[in-house]
């Protein structure tokens, strides 16, 4: 078997493509634009016809599988391309899995969009087309969605475990740290949330992602 993953990493891509880093898989990366008509082309479209990236493509004996949405990419090659092993980001049990599940989507609606406009709107657009009271309001916005997060991590802390799904770093953290990341520049949020903060940074610490980042620790 062999896997494409079409995407860059300064895009939603990133979750596929971490969690391929994080499992050790060989593939072919395509490194595909989000802009530039990249993704409007008609073999593109042929993959997915919602134009958007990424696209991952599982060349299975039995055939190809194309899997879009940077979410369920995540959680396919987590699945079936991991081991169950109780050691890898791969879920080991139902209850592992149930995580994954509720925790990925749980970001992705709420979560997402507040957290791409403190982006947008603190960071990444030049400073002269920011709105900060855009990001005010999605920084409002947040807490409530962290608050539940801080909840479900201080539980997850009294059963001796450190992260969202078990006591080791799964899938589910990797698909809501690359969500939350988006937001770490609401310092004032993030301070009030201790936990989620911490948690949050020992995510983005992590060699796979700084690899794909192309970081490196200082000496």
């Amino acid at each position: 078997m062999s896997l494409t993953i079409h995407g860059i990493t300064a895009s939603r891509a990133i979750r596929p493509l971490w969690v391929a880093a994080e499992l050790g898989l060989t593939f072919e990366h395509v490194p595909t634009p989000y802009q530039g008509g990249a993704t409007r082309t008609p073999a593109f479209l042929a993959l997915n016809p919602n134009g958007h990236i990424p696209v991952v493509i599982d060349h299975r004996p039995e055939g190809e599988v194309v899997v879009w949405e940077s979410m369920a990419c995540a959680l396919y090659l987590a699945r079936h391309h991991g081991v169950a092993d109780g050691a890898s980001l791969t879920p080991a049990t139902a209850r592992e899995d149930a995580e994954a599940l509720r925790w990925s989507l749980w970001t992705v609606n709420e979560v997402e969009k507040d957290a791409l406009t403190v982006l947008m709107h603190r960071l990444a657009m030049p400073p002269d087309q920011r709105k900060p009271d855009l990001a005010d309001v999605a920084e409002r916005r947040l807490h409530v969605p962290l608050r539940v997060l801080e909840q479900h991590l201080a539980a997850q802390q009294a059963r001796g475990e450190a992260h969202i799904a078990a006591e080791r770093f799964t899938v589910a953290d990797l698909c809501v740290a690359s969500v939350l990341n988006w937001a770490r520049p609401a310092r004032e949020l993030m301070a009030a949330h201790p936990r989620v903060n911490a948690w949050l940074g020992a995510c983005m610490e992590r060699p796979a992602y700084r690899a794909l980042r192309g970081e490196t620790h200082a000496d």
